[in-house]
């Protein structure tokens, strides 16, 4: 049996739930493959230990777990824990997906407030008597077992250090608080801690118990509660990458991290995170969820170390000191940059992407500088930010069904919007099909969905600029449902040309749709499968 890690009292646990807390915010689905990718960066920035997902919520979620166990939870790397209701089946099957690793930890909750216990249709009573079933078993499977008492915020708190001695005295080592519902204020919160730790039996300072909390943001104060907890004795912290999460979100990771490093006299504690590993992780979860990140956004937002008061730039020129309180640098921010254009080669590219932590050589250094002149032919200077979302479009890309060849579109005042796309399909097919709109991006996505013939609504479309002037990148993301709107799906798109990237999001997202609807022969029916004068099938050699 594999044997649970330790650590110093002065050292914070990261406990990163992007994978499955994360994942639970609207149209945040990810497939096994990005889950996994995702999932090696977190090892990459140093997180302690990986929310891989709720493996008894699906196969395919059983599937991502057992991958990310056995490939990134490897000995030196992060311990892996799978969540699990207090149900046998949930806990036999979350240590199937977290076995392989070298560190695994099953995490099982119960909901401990009146509410939930309504919800349950149980009593304070078989509440514990459930606690102390289901944490005994996950012992008898994983030396690593976390409890969490959910909705520990409303929770009375004589109930709540009942249910917290019951799980430690059945061997869980890790006491998980979570305020579900972003209730608690940071006083009420530090005193709720604080008193936990004085008082439930077998679980004080010196017993090997681990404190933690999981803070959820439904009135902006996630990152506020959760160091008031460290400043009261937990040294566990369950956060998400750019703060998702169910409704307004978690504890955001990088805010806590960098409140941790930067004020180290208020806080005295360490984590074991790679700091300038967060822009770099923080984009590809925006990327790959479709969930752009607000300019203003605390550590790495596009606007936290940009400075446009003439006040603040003079002393920034000066002094950086006299504005920014932590470098750009320290969060993978990179200040400098090497100007690329049309007349820059192979070696600069791959020196320069290197530098931005891409390392890319033979024929996909040859891919990325072929669509590298296309962009510096349209543009002077080839820009940081330009080869960051150069190269999410170009790598991190849903499995593809359809992809788009050509387009082109007529708008304006005189006549109606109209769009001529060119797709392939993945059985090697192309079609071309024109459709009219009220405008560019309309009628551009009215063709792709007569190819398509799936069925969805936009429910979010946003476009934006990742460098400054009129030759800028852009960037697209957009969200797209379900008609019975179950579930949502994210797409990103990156071009010069703003209708490219856009239709690129569009097909991103129904790519997702399509692959979750598990059919990969969706053939189009009518006019765009027959030969016409706005459609043609033809061989793909054409």
């Amino acid at each position: 049996m594999a044997v649970k890690r330790t650590y110093d009292e002065n050292t914070v646990v990261i406990f990163d739930t992007t994978l499955r807390d994360g994942e639970q915010s609207p149209g945040a689905t990810l497939s096994s493959a990005e889950k996994l990718e995702i999932a090696r960066q977190l090892s990459r920035l140093g997180v302690d230990v990986i929310e891989a997902g709720f493996p008894a919520a699906s196969p395919d979620d059983l599937k991502a777990v057992q991958r990310i166990a056995q490939e990134v939870g490897t000995e030196d790397g992060p311990t892996i824990a799978g969540l699990a209701r207090a149900v046998e089946g949930d806990i036999r099957t979350a240590w199937e997906g977290v076995k392989d690793a070298a560190h695994p930890r099953i995490h099982t909750f119960l909901g401990t407030s009146p509410s939930h216990l309504r919800m349950l249709r149980i009593d304070e009573e078989e509440g514990l008597q459930r606690i102390r079933k289901a944490v005994t078993l996950a012992k008898s499977l994983c030396d690593d077992v976390e409890f969490s008492p959910m909705d520990a915020g409303r929770t009375d708190m004589e109930f709540l250090i009942k249910a917290c001695a019951v799980a430690v005295e059945c061997g869980a080592t890790t006491l998980n608080i979570p305020d579900t519902v972003g209730y608690v204020t940071p006083k009420e919160w530090a005193e709720k801690i604080e008193q936990l730790i004085q008082e439930t039996p077998g679980a004080g300072p010196g017993s090997g118990v681990i404190w933690s909390v999981h803070c959820h943001n439904d009135l902006g104060m996630a990152t506020a509660n959760t160091l008031a907890a460290v400043q009261s004795g937990a040294r566990q912290v369950e956060v998400t990458i750019n703060g998702i999460g169910e409704r307004a979100g978690n504890t955001s990771m990088e805010e806590v991290v960098m409140a941790l490093h930067t004020r180290k006299s208020a806080y005295d504690v360490r984590t074991n995170v790679d700091t300038t590993q967060f822009m770099k992780t923080s984009r590809m979860v925006s990327n790959y969820m479709g969930m752009p990140v607000q300019p203003n956004k605390a550590i790495v937002g596009a606007n936290a170390f940009a400075h446009e008061s003439g006040i603040h730039q003079d002393g920034v020129l000066k002094d950086a000191e006299t504005f920014e309180i932590m470098t750009p640098e320290s969060v993978g921010l990179h200040t400098s940059r090497l100007v690329l254009g049309k007349h820059s080669g192979r070696h600069a590219l791959k020196v320069r992407l290197a530098e931005l932590g891409y390392n890319v050589d033979g024929d996909a250094l040859n891919q990325v500088f072929s669509r590298f002149k296309v962009l510096a032919d349209a543009k002077k200077n080839v820009t940081d930010a330009d080869l960051e979302a150069l190269m999410t479009d170009e790598f991190h890309k849903p499995q593809e069904f359809y992809r788009l060849d050509d387009i082109q579109v007529t708008c304006g005042t005189m006549g109606m919007p109209t769009a001529t796309i060119r797709l392939s399909n993945n059985k090697g097919e192309t079609f071309i099909q024109a459709g009219v709109g009220t405008g560019p991006v309309d009628a551009s996505y009215r063709a792709v969905d007569l190819v398509a013939k799936v069925p969805n609504t936009l429910i979010e479309y946003s476009v934006h600029s990742v460098t400054e002037g009129i030759d800028a990148l852009g960037e697209v993301t957009v969200r797209i449902g379900e008609p019975n709107g179950n579930r949502t799906f994210g797409g990103y798109g990156a071009d010069s040309d703003v209708i490219v990237a856009s239709v690129k999001a569009y097909m991103a997202a129904l790519n997702r749709m399509i692959a979750s609807l598990g059919n990969e022969s969706i053939q189009p029916e009518g006019d765009a499968a027959t030969l016409g004068t706005h459609s043609e099938k033809t061989d793909v050699a054409e």
